[in-house]
């Protein structure tokens, strides 16, 4: 956990960053341990949705595909927009790699695919929204609203 900021006090305390899309995180108290996951959905700078959970005994990893995950399921099929994840890893996952495990039966060369049913199962809602971009934010730059998803999935865990 990096921040104990609530989500309120990170939008008094951040406005850089974009305005609108869909923005993720996930959290671990050590790795394993407990971890939580968040996401929010922002329109003009706007609060339209968000969503959050956690797991008893997780990882980081898992905590950010499940932010995505359910930043996904939160969207209507048809949406436009841009899913905003400050994992490099999560991100490379769909936009590059998945793709050839899944044409190699889900294998890769170097190894075991960690995490496999939340990949397929992320990689599967990436596809359904042809029209939704995922893309990397920098982690802890002051954007507003990847501090703001980071806040809610810090809350996840202490709940």
């Amino acid at each position: 956990m990096t921040d104990s900021a609530t989500p309120q006090e990170v939008l008094e305390r951040y406005h850089a960053g974009p305005t609108d899309g869909v923005f993720t995180d996930g959290s671990c108290e050590g790795n394993p341990g407990p971890g939580g996951w968040g996401f929010v959905v922002v329109e003009g700078n706007e609060v339209v949705t968000q969503g959050s959970g956690s797991a008893e005994h997780t990882t980081n990893n898992r905590m950010e595909l499940m932010a995505i995950i359910e930043a996904y399921k939160a969207l209507a099929p048809d949406a436009e927009l841009v899913i905003y994840s400050d994992s490099k890893l999560c991100v490379d996952t769909v936009n590059q790699w998945a793709a050839g495990w899944k044409r190699r039966g889900w294998k890769r060369k170097g190894g075991e695919i960690k995490n496999l049913e939340l990949v397929k199962s992320v990689y599967a809602l990436a596809n359904e929204h042809a029209r939704v971009q995922l893309r990397w934010i920098k982690a802890h730059d002051g954007s507003r609203w990847n501090e703001y998803a980071d806040a809610l999935a810090n809350a996840a865990v202490r709940r």
